[in-house]
């Protein structure tokens, strides 16, 4: 709120008090005042003083002032001379708007002793506005048949100022057709009518143009005007005329929807509804309505559905122009339509064989179709073709057929599917194309037997294997398709007879897949070969055959077999030594053969335990047992030696045997010297030794062949009876023997038969036969060793 309006509020709230409390103390003469508006502020317009008739003291001593009804300070009062001054600027206009007279009430309060007088200020009007008019421009349409004497009332022109400042009076230009006439209207307000002195003529002038004045009563007046803009309104009195009564037109018929036709126009002399037209068809028929539509203002004619000239090749249209007056003009549109290369050749396949099998013959008949353009000339008449590098031929027939066939055999191995392109091109402007694409399947014929991916096969089982192993794959593909490459697989009989090749694989006949059915032994078969055989299941059905060779792997699965000494004799063997044996004497060898090969089969042997230590020792590698010092008197005539006879395997295994050696005196036995004693010079009584060995060897030559002749007596007689006690085995030793002295004591194709004879004590006897195997092995025979001689 602004500080003055809070200053009247609060001066209204006290007034109000004032006057409730002393209703009494307001006069009732009501001073009257008056000022023309827009004086200027100070301008004196009464004195309070000589109304009241007081001293001009009293003004300030009881505190005198103006206060209006609306609380504005129009007035102001001075209290020293008591004249009522005017505070600002009035404007009746504002103050009063249209109102006559203008009167602001107001009172002069005196509040010591509380005391009001009435009073009232009389603002007079001056001719400070013009008058004017609401449109400046005014359109008055009146037709040219108007009878003469017609008034058309005109807008009043607005004044703010009242009384004789407002407008008293309106003139006109002059003008042959009309003049002005005044009317008075409530309030006594004048406002103009324009009268028609004559009839009008729209063709000699369509448009007449007049200036009205609006007067006020004002010293000096004021004046307004206005524009009358008469038009003269045409009467129908003219039909609307074709600029021509026939219109040819060719239209192409690709021509799209909406595509503008034509357009017809028409005039007509007549102005304004009269002289309006609107286009439309008449009498025209269905076909026409469906295919063209026409604009009503424009007479635009556009394309409302396609064209087709195989169709309709004319159309006729009607068309008529109707003016606001329902007057009607008629015309003619030929419309012709072109013809165009619009339509496409067709393709209709009549008949199509898919698939084929390939192994048909030439010219077998693939598909059956025929072609079809409908447009005429050139633009019906047709190209045939298809891909180049296809198998294929394209045959015309009758009329419009045409036939598919094939050029030659076809390989589906080679391509199963073919996807062939028919292109139709007719030979219009511009030329339209056609393609359809037929794919066609070529059947599969059983012509691929099945292939191995290899000739031969090489598989490895290692022995002791479990039942039912997987030891290998053999996979054999075929181009076929189907069941003409739906593969069975089978194991073909062998050609060894003695190889009982179905206790030993099996083959997956789905797959391929190989297993062991039992457990392979080395020893007994080392390795063998078949043959697996995989057919299709066409008509007939196509095979392949393919080599396996299958090599069991060794493994250390046997414990060396002990040849000699044997240990399972009836007899324990007993070697004899002669007290005057040297260091390093052979007093035997101990063979053993195991039935493993590669390092399984390597020997090594050991002493573990001896009755006296110290006095033998064994050669690791070939098993040769020597003296190692001379004997003494103090030795025991008995020795015991337990021998560990092990292979190189992985577990190793070993076996232990056992040597009983009994000293003699004075047995003659060659004395085998080491290496490094034979090596020694002769000593100088060389001759008298050489005379003690001849006669030694004399005697063992006789002694020799008596034992030997004993021992052969006794052998043909104990024979038959030592065979069931397991004393002298017989035949071949399992596996082959392994030679386990560096120079080859032992050939592995030597097996031996050992005999002994004797009863007791120190008429026991050895002697080792060798036995040739009468089966050699497979990869080679080793002739017989040097080395093979009786230990």
């Amino acid at each position: 709120m602004e500080p003055g309006e809070r200053i009247a509020l609060q001066m209204r709230q006290v007034l109000l008090f004032f006057v409730f409390l002393g209703g009494s103390l307001v006069l009732s003469e009501t001073w009257s005042y008056s000022v023309a508006e827009e004086t200027d502020i100070g301008s004196f317009i009464a004195n309070v003083i000589k109304d009241m008739g007081s001293g001009v003291e009293d003004l300030a001593a009881r505190g005198a002032r103006v206060i209006f009804d609306d609380y504005q300070p129009y007035l102001r009062l001075d209290l020293q001379t008591g004249n009522l001054l005017l505070n600002e600027q009035l404007d009746r206009e504002a103050l009063c708007d249209t109102s006559d007279p203008c009167i602001l009430h107001f009172q002069v309060l005196f509040e010591n002793p509380l005391q009001f007088f009435q009073a009232e200020l009389l603002v007079r009007d001056i001719n400070d506005h013009t008058p004017t008019f609401l449109e400046k421009d005014i359109s008055l349409k009146i037709s040219e048949g108007t009878t003469p004497g017609t008034s058309f009332q005109m807008d009043s022109a607005q004044d703010s100022d009242v009384g004789m400042n407002g407008v008293q009076n309106y003139t006109i230009s002059p003008s042959p057709y009309f003049h002005l006439k005044l009317k008075e209207g409530d309030k006594g307000r004048k406002y103009p009518e324009l009268v028609l002195d004559r009839s009008l003529d729209r063709e000699r002038e369509p448009k007449i143009s007049l200036i009205l004045t609006a007067l006020d009563g004002g010293s000096p007046p004021r004046s307004g005007t206005a524009l009358i803009q008469v038009v003269i309104m045409d009467v129908n009195d003219n039909a609307p005329e074709f600029e021509r009564t026939l219109y040819e037109v060719q239209v192409p018929e690709n021509s799209p929807v909406d595509s503008l036709v034509t357009t017809v126009s028409a005039t007509d002399s007549d102005m304004g509804t009269n002289g309006e037209i609107t286009y439309s068809f008449a009498h025209v028929s269905r076909e026409v309505w469906k295919t063209f539509e026409i604009h009503p203002i424009s007479g635009d004619i556009y394309l409302k559905a396609l064209l087709d000239f195989e169709v309709t090749q004319s159309y006729t249209i009607n068309v008529q122009a109707i003016d606001g007056g329902s007057l009607s003009g008629k015309s003619t549109i030929i419309v012709k339509v072109m013809d165009v290369n619009d339509n496409p050749p067709e393709i209709a396949i009549t008949s199509l064989t898919s698939p084929i099998p390939e192994n048909s013959l030439s010219e077998v008949v693939v598909a059956v179709f025929s072609l079809r353009d409908q447009d005429s000339g050139d633009n019906g008449r047709m190209i045939c073709s298809i891909q180049e590098n296809l198998p294929f031929l394209l045959k015309p027939t009758f009329k419009n057929f045409y036939t598919l066939v094939t050029e030659g055999p076809l390989d589906r191995e080679s391509r199963a599917e073919y996807n062939i392109t028919i292109t139709v091109t007719d030979l219009g402007t511009p030329r339209l194309k056609t393609q359809h694409n037929i794919t066609l399947q070529v059947s599969d014929v059983n012509d691929n037997a099945p292939a191995f991916s290899q000739a031969s096969y090489t598989m490895y089982v290692p022995e002791n294997n479990s039942p039912a192993l997987h030891i290998g794959t053999v996979r054999a593909t075929d181009s076929d398709s189907g069941a003409n490459a739906q593969l069975t697989y089978s194991l073909l009989p062998p050609h060894d007879p003695h190889l009982a090749l179905a206790s030993l694989v099996s083959i997956n006949a789905d797959n391929g897949q190989l297993f062991a059915l039992r457990a392979l032994d080395y020893e007994a078969l080392q390795a063998f070969e078949f043959r697996v055989g995989a057919a299709d299941r066409g008509s007939p059905a196509l095979s392949s055959q393919a080599l396996v060779r299958v090599l069991v792997l060794d493994a250390n699965d046997n414990a060396p077999f002990v040849l000699y000494p044997l240990q399972n004799a009836s007899a324990p063997c007993t070697e004899l030594l002669p007290r005057a044996a040297e260091p390093g004497y052979l007093l035997t060898k101990v063979v053993a053969v195991d039935r493993d090969s590669g390092q399984n089969a390597w020997l090594s042997f050991q002493l573990l335990k001896a009755t006296e230590p110290g006095l033998f020792g064994v050669w690791p590698h070939n098993g040769e047992v020597r003296t190692a010092r001379l004997l003494s008197e103090r030795d025991a005539p008995r020795h015991r030696l337990l021998l560990l006879v092990k292979d190189n395997g992985e577990p190793p295994q070993s076996a232990s045997v056992t040597l009983h050696v009994l000293l003699v005196d004075g047995f003659s036995q060659p004395y085998l010297p080491p290496p490094e004693v034979a090596r020694q010079p002769a000593q100088p009584d060389a001759l008298t030794l050489y005379l003690v060995i001849a006669l030694a060897s004399v005697s063992s030559l006789f002694l020799f062949s008596l034992l030997l002749f004993v021992a052969l007596r006794l052998c043909r007689r104990t024979r038959p009876a030592s065979l069931p006690g397991g004393s002298v085995p017989e035949g071949r030793f399992p596996g082959h023997l392994l030679d386990v002295s560096g120079a080859g004591t032992l050939s592995h194709s030597y097996q031996y038969e050992v005999c002994l004879a004797g009863d007791s004590g120190t008429d026991e006897f050895k002697f080792l036969k060798p036995i040739y195997p009468n089966i050699l092995d497979q990869n080679s025979v080793d002739p017989p060793s040097n080395d093979s001689a009786a230990i």
